[in-house]
């Protein structure tokens, strides 16, 4: 479920109310613990965090003039979704966050190749989401994005 809007405010008015507080705690835990450089914007439907043009002119290769996304926050139809490419392309921060979870909820870990699911709103890690955060700077990101996608 994707939600076109211009702005995040936009975008948190039209998700469930019953999710509102708990999705404005998590861009805030993002906001707080991201290092500097990464810019929040509205891309693909989702509150994206990504490398500005102005920092990696090169942009998304999927999409030409389109900043480099990072980490994406969505609501989705059943849960919501946080988005973390890092842990797609850096085996060691998957490994971590793999282990690492188990000592921050007593749930299952829901999770696709960059996807980390919620079903419920009280299930979210956010001191774990706000420490995967901070393992990737913008300059690694780039270099990691570089090594494994750019061609």
């Amino acid at each position: 479920m994707q939600i076109f809007v211009d702005t995040i405010e936009e975008y948190i008015s039209r998700i469930p109310e019953e999710r509102r507080d708990a999705f404005r705690k998590l861009l805030e835990t993002v906001d707080v613990n991201l290092p500097k450089g990464f810019q929040q914007t509205m891309q693909y439907g989702m509150v994206t965090w990504v490398v500005p043009l102005e920092t990696y002119p090169a942009g998304y290769h999927c999409t030409k003039n389109t900043p480099l996304p990072f980490i994406s926050v969505a609501s989705q139809k059943n849960f919501i979704a946080f988005y973390n490419t890092g842990i797609y392309a850096d085996q060691k921060i998957l490994d971590w966050f793999v282990s690492e979870f188990p000592n921050h909820s007593k749930k299952k870990l829901d999770m696709g190749k960059s996807c980390i699911r919620f079903k419920k709103v009280e299930d979210i890690t956010y001191d774990l989401l706000g420490e995967l955060c901070q393992k990737i700077s913008v300059d690694e990101w780039i270099a990691i994005y570089e090594k494994n996608y750019r061609k």
